[in-house]
């Protein structure tokens, strides 16, 4: 083979062999939200994070390459209730003045058995730092895709409400995504 030949089989190899490119997706904020759900008084509190971002790099034929990011400004934690909402505010909480974001990041994307999805990641908050899975299904529509999902995460583990009794304010808090993103 003369070193030419070798060149072209070798870029070609590398071509074929070289991750695939992730699409980039944009959030339609229009259309999506990010949620939280939590046992409350023997009902159920539910509320939504009315800002938030979201860098999502992610190809459905190569899902464990995806990388997605989102930062959630605590401050914009809305119950529809005005006592809670100050309160979700202040140190015992979300402690907004001295941590204004709560960010995640994903360390692996991963297609279930029933085509629905898992993202492994890290969510931060409250400068504490710990695994989350977020289960999700995804419906792609040429540039459009959908996504529904949810996390559990336990409340005392990143310091929000650690005085407060979890027959008060159940401990397993429910994230809920429901994400419209363009490519």
């Amino acid at each position: 083979m003369n070193i030419k030949a070798f060149a072209a089989a070798l870029a070609l190899a590398t071509a074929f062999a070289s991750p695939a490119l992730a699409d980039t997706w944009a959030v339609d904020h229009d259309n999506s939200t990010l949620g939280f759900e939590v046992p409350q008084g023997g009902k159920t509190l539910s509320g939504t994070f009315e800002s938030w971002s979201a860098s999502i790099d992610f190809d459905p034929q190569a899902p464990e390459d995806a990388l997605i990011t989102v930062e959630i400004d605590t401050g914009s934690a809305l119950t529809g209730n005005g006592q809670y909402d100050g309160m979700l505010e202040t140190s015992d909480w979300f402690a907004v003045k001295e941590f204004g974001s709560a960010d995640f990041t994903t360390d692996n994307v991963l297609v279930l058995d029933d085509g629905s999805y898992k993202a492994d990641g890290l969510l931060t908050i409250k400068a504490v730092t710990l695994p989350i899975e977020l289960n999700f299904t995804l419906d792609i529509d040429g540039d459009t895709a959908h996504a529904v999902g949810t996390a559990t995460l336990d409340r005392k583990e990143y310091n929000l409400g650690p005085a407060v009794n979890a027959d008060t304010v159940g401990e397993t808090v429910t994230v809920l995504l429901d994400l419209t993103a363009m490519r």
